[in-house]
């Protein structure tokens, strides 16, 4: 699940109750502190609170208690027909290794 995706499940209007942390999807929906995706004032579901559990007053082991719905993953760029690997890697490599021989050479 993409964070795209992920922001769809943020427990309004019906919507099941999800957040990630470390990359794992849990859904909160059951829990009386994620009311309608809201958690104390504080948090809304349906994004990744990864940063915001290291500062939180419980600790992880209380999200990890809840089902796993997923992991998330990163958005990766679009790949033309037929090619393997995206463009923007391939240009980035080159410019380091090209980078290095000029120091080298030096």
């Amino acid at each position: 699940m993409t964070l795209k995706e992920l922001a769809h499940f943020d427990g309004q209007n019906g919507a099941p109750a999800y957040v990630a942390v470390s990359g794992v999807v849990y859904d909160v929906s059951s829990s009386k502190h994620w009311l309608q995706g809201d958690h104390e004032g504080v948090h809304q579901a349906g994004q990744d609170l990864t940063a915001a559990l290291k500062t939180a007053p419980h600790v992880r082991s209380l999200i990890e208690r809840f089902p796993v719905v997923g992991q998330l993953t990163a958005t990766t760029a679009p790949q033309l027909p037929g090619k393997k690997l995206p463009l923007v890697p391939i240009l980035v490599a080159a410019v380091v290794v090209a980078a290095l021989a000029v120091m080298v050479l030096r």
